[in-house]
């Protein structure tokens, strides 16, 4: 059974940090595309960020400039870094690994990881 399990979120004051991380576990096939996503209260799912599996960072224009995703293949783990934290970042962020298998692409979710950014 794949699982993603996400941690480091938390309360944080606005300027200030987290840093996120994803572990993908229960899985032998190659783990390409990792992302994280955002979901606020009352609000749609939202894309922040990706890492292909050759490392090649995306970012939303929201958040480009203060976050920074990076990926560990040997561990499977993929973290994001968040700085210059506003408000508008509070929410539950949630991770998202494409897994490459014979039959092809599975797409996967953590349960997610809230933070919350205080003015």
């Amino acid at each position: 059974q794949v699982r993603l399990v996400e941690s480091g979120g938390g309360w944080v004051q606005a300027g200030g940090s987290l840093r996120l991380s994803c572990a993908v576990s229960g899985t032998t096939f190659t783990v390409t595309g990792m992302a994280w996503y955002r979901q606020a209260p009352g609000k749609q799912r939202e894309w922040v960020a990706e890492v292909t599996g050759f490392g090649k960072p995306n970012y939303a224009g929201s958040v480009k400039g203060r976050f920074t995703i990076s990926r560990e293949n040997s561990q499977n783990t993929v973290y994001l870094e968040m700085n210059s934290l506003s408000p508008e970042d509070t929410a539950v962020y949630l991770c998202n690994a494409n897994l490459r298998t014979p039959s092809g692409v599975t797409s996967h979710w953590g349960q997610g990881t809230q933070v919350t950014v205080s003015s």
